[in-house]
């Protein structure tokens, strides 16, 4: 799911494009056809796939959802980075500084 749900808010699958088959997605992910047909249907509740009967599954063209997943992504991130860089006694303006030193201060 989580997988899947990076390419979505990253533009690998790009807004409204069809989905692989259940078993396509398996096969690629390496896993149970019934264990990707459960984060397909939790990617369907978060709304960032929908299905069309008889025509599969799509993901979602709300491109406002999209963003905040993505936002949530980032923040989620930037919180673990911080909590790491605590963990070896860096400050936070020492953690920033190295944000900016490897560009993410563009």
């Amino acid at each position: 799911m989580e997988q899947l749900r990076l390419a979505i808010v990253s533009g690998q699958c790009a807004t409204g494009s069809r989905l692989p088959s259940v078993r396509e997605l398996a096969s690629t992910a390496q896993c149970n056809p019934n264990t990707m047909q459960k984060a397909l249907q939790e990617l369907e509740e978060q709304q960032l796939i929908f299905t069309e009967r008889t025509n599969g599954k799509f993901v979602t063209e709300d491109k406002k959802l999209i963003a905040r997943y993505k936002k949530q992504l980032a923040v989620n991130a930037a919180k673990n980075y911080l909590a790491d860089t605590q963990k070896i006694g860096a400050t936070f303006d020492e953690a920033i500084n190295v944000l900016q030193e490897i560009g993410g201060g563009r």
